[in-house]
């Protein structure tokens, strides 16, 4: 995993190329238009790639719902560098982001083959999600957090 850049996306280039990723990993395979991946968070939100030689291998988003209230969305990894620890460190990164800003909580709406890499991550089940605009049984989850921790 030392080979892995992980950043901002900080050109017009880079971010046609992170959105192109989420689109394949995570939106593409259920059908849906590249379009359905902007929402009004878009443009005020802190987007996470990780680059390998050259190449954006993960990405994670996110944003604010309150002042004390950020979201995490968007998270994908590669599938065949899945289970390494990319994506724990996408997170880490995203949570860090998030404390940074004076968030006090968390959540997300983790699609269900994934919760259990949000509970060992600290995220507890709030409840069942049925907002998506993708089809998929998703779970809102959430993790308290405390500006003062690292």
């Amino acid at each position: 995993m030392n080979e892995i850049i992980f950043k901002t996306p900080t050109n017009q280039k880079e971010f046609k190329e992170y959105d192109l990723f989420r689109w394949k990993i995570l939106r593409k395979p259920i059908g849906k238009n590249i379009s359905s991946l902007k929402d009004k968070f878009e443009k005020s939100a802190f987007h996470l790639i990780g680059i390998k030689k050259e190449e954006i291998v993960a990405c994670g988003r996110l944003h604010f719902n309150n002042k004390d209230e950020a979201q995490v969305r968007y998270m994908a990894v590669a599938q065949n560098l899945q289970g390494i620890g990319i994506g724990k460190e996408v997170l880490r990164l995203l949570e860090k982001n998030a404390k940074k800003n004076n968030a006090k909580k968390i959540v997300l709406n983790a699609r269900d083959h994934a919760i259990d890499f949000y509970k060992v991550s600290g995220y507890k089940i709030v409840k069942k999600y049925y907002g998506s605009d993708t089809d998929i049984p998703h779970t809102t989850m959430e993790k308290n957090i405390s500006t003062f921790s690292s």
